[in-house]
């Protein structure tokens, strides 16, 4: 690849990315939340909402941020146990969707919302990326062993 091709971005103020013409023409197109996802993330560590931003100029699939998919109360994650959505009851084990420092996505494909495992995964390295490219620590439930959950990210403390 020639030097020329290349481009120096500043992503927020911190970190520089170098991007091809190619790339460039993916940053055009980049997606952007929806006010309901927006309003879903509500509450969340700030870092959160970095990751999310960039990671919507990487990926090259949309995604959104499901009801109950930001911070929750005790009784949002009661209801998320009771349905088996999750493996935290919200009193005797906490989830850190409780204190802001996880956030659920969904794929958003053809017009319709898509927890395939091809999109979750694809989606997953765009969401990885940006938190590595910002300095955050951010863990992945679809890497996890005894409970694999595709669609949940949090901050590691």
């Amino acid at each position: 690849m020639e030097r020329r091709n290349l481009k120096r971005l500043t992503v927020g103020s911190k970190l520089p990315i170098i991007i091809t013409k190619l790339e460039k023409l993916r940053v055009k197109k980049m997606f952007k939340l929806s006010n309901r996802s927006k309003e879903n993330l509500e509450g969340v560590d700030k870092r959160i909402i970095e990751i999310v931003e960039l990671a919507l100029t990487i990926s090259v699939i949309d995604f959104g941020i499901p009801k109950y998919g930001g911070l929750r109360t005790a009784g949002d994650q009661r209801t998320m146990f009771k349905k088996g959505a999750s493996k935290c009851d919200g009193i005797e084990k906490k989830s850190a969707h409780q204190s802001g420092l996880a956030f659920d996505i969904f794929a958003y494909v053809d017009g319709s919302a898509s927890w395939d495992r091809y999109h979750m995964t694809q989606l997953a390295a765009a969401i990885l990326q940006s938190a590595a490219l910002l300095g955050y620590g951010l863990e992945w439930g679809g890497l996890w062993r005894n409970y694999v959950d595709m669609p949940h990210f949090q901050l590691k403390e």
